[in-house]
């Protein structure tokens, strides 16, 4: 059952993210629902992505994920400390790695979605306020309803997704202990070949993928044993 309910719940991750063609004063909770509206919608409509189609899905991944997300951010929050004790060659390449690696979650995601509902609960934050959590419920029949909260900035660029938590679990704080306990082994060059090796494995993984009931998305797996 628990496997389930992070299945359906991060399977939806995929369906909240757009380029930002409107204007930058949209709340951001309005704005995550209107794209969210807008992937399920594309995902219903299109076999080929809810087979898993990795041309498909890709294409759904760089069109409407990656422009939400502020991956220079989330992976000097999860690098932490060790993100200044490492060169700007090594944080180019962990947030190369780091950024790929929860594309590959999110592509394998997508292809998951099976009529879950979100809920998005009215944004409680002032006009001027740059930093919010956007609050939501997601819903399927035959499970209990679980919480998914993002953590959003507003830069010049729009609003940006830096964390997510599911019934207050952190993907970044997650992260963080597993990436801080392969650097204090092997040094930031572990790190990222550690995440160089994972992005090997996804890839592998998403070309022998078959969709069903069985599948079990990877980020779910690292909420429930800890990153990486």
């Amino acid at each position: 059952m628990q496997k389930m309910l992070f299945k359906s719940a991060f399977a939806l991750i995929a369906a909240l993210a757009s380029p930002f063609t409107v204007a930058q004063d949209v709340a951001p909770d309005v704005l995550l629902k209107a794209v969210t509206l807008e992937v399920i919608a594309i995902i219903k409509e299109d076999k080929d992505i809810q087979a898993g189609n990795p041309v498909k899905v890709a294409e759904v991944v760089e069109t409407k994920i990656l422009p939400l997300f502020d991956f220079t951010r989330m992976t000097q929050l999860a690098v932490a400390r060790n993100w200044r004790v490492a060169t700007p060659e090594q944080q180019k390449a962990l947030t190369t790695e780091f950024k790929t690696l929860l594309v590959r979650t999110y592509s394998t995601a997508l292809s998951s979605y099976r009529d879950q509902v979100i809920e998005f609960k009215p944004l409680r934050a002032t006009p001027d306020e740059t930093d919010v959590t956007v609050r939501s419920l997601v819903k399927q029949a035959g499970t209990d309803a679980l919480t998914m909260d993002y953590a959003m900035e507003k830069l010049a660029a729009g609003w940006k997704v830096y964390d997510i938590k599911v019934d207050g679990i952190s993907l970044i704080t997650t992260y963080r202990e597993s990436f801080a306990d392969k650097v204090r082994v092997s040094g930031v060059d572990g790190l990222i070949k550690s995440l160089a090796d994972k992005n090997r494995q996804r890839d592998a993984g998403i070309r022998s993928h078959q969709t069903g009931n069985s599948y079990f998305p990877a980020i779910a797996q690292v909420l429930l044993q800890g990153g990486t």
